[in-house]
């Protein structure tokens, strides 16, 4: 092939420039979008947990967590068609990092290290996510009429996995033979009162916030007593 076919070999296709550019800009327009709605979602899901943890299921309203958002009625539906949708959402992103918190669990079989790691991570949840301990909180006082399956289903199997684990420590005699769920029950409300109960505890406290170096202080002690409680020094 002479110097004809290198030229065929090195012609562009007609149009083709012109595709490339359209699918570039179609890219960028769904990056956008895309961009758009994670913020808008995020702004939603933010106002939907304040309201809430204020006001419940049944007296939250959809335009009262627009209106807290920052956004028109229409588009929090356009993203959430339901007022129970979107409370599972919030419930669904509580849940998660609360299972993420107990993840630590999994990295050592040290009771004493998983124990306190986990414990810690779970009051800082409360000080930093507390919104969304109250909006769990409401919702098991009324007996969970729109998250039984989360109790029933994931909740179940994940403390049956703790149990199994806790049981392990016991059985090799690394922490005193107690009930593994009434551990992991002490736990829970230890760490979430901190979150569920705050303003008494801000009352209880000169009307302030814990401050940083109270709030280690809290994680420390929290932690000991438990850990002494199953057999285990700090």
């Amino acid at each position: 092939m002479g110097a004809e076919g290198a030229s065929i070999r090195g012609a562009s296709i007609p149009g083709t420039s012109s595709r490339d550019a359209s699918l570039r800009n179609a890219s960028a327009r769904n990056g956008h979008k895309a961009a758009i709605r994670e913020e808008n979602e995020k702004a939603i899901l933010e106002a939907a947990e304040e309201v809430f943890a204020e006001y419940g299921f049944s007296g939250a309203t959809t335009s009262r967590i627009a209106e807290r958002a920052g956004i028109p009625k229409a588009n929090l539906h356009y993203y959430f068609p339901t007022k129970k949708k979107l409370y599972r959402r919030v419930i669904d992103n509580i849940f998660n990092i609360w299972l993420e918190a107990a993840n630590s669990l999994d990295e050592s079989d040290d009771p004493r290290e998983a124990l306190t790691r986990y414990i810690h991570t779970k009051m800082d949840l409360s000080r930093s996510r507390p919104l969304g301990s109250k909006v769990w909180a409401n919702e098991i006082i009324q007996r969970a009429p729109i998250i039984q399956d989360y109790l029933e289903v994931t909740l179940r199997e994940w403390t049956a996995s703790r149990v199994t684990m806790i049981q392990r420590w016991i059985d090799e005699g690394k922490i005193l033979p107690i009930e593994p769920r009434y551990l992991l029950y002490m736990i829970w409300a230890s760490t979430q009162h901190y979150a569920d109960f705050g303003h008494q505890i801000a009352t209880l406290n000169d009307g302030e916030e814990l401050s940083d170096g109270q709030w280690e202080e809290a994680k420390r002690q929290v932690t000991e007593i438990i850990l002494r409680g199953i057999g285990i020094s700090p």
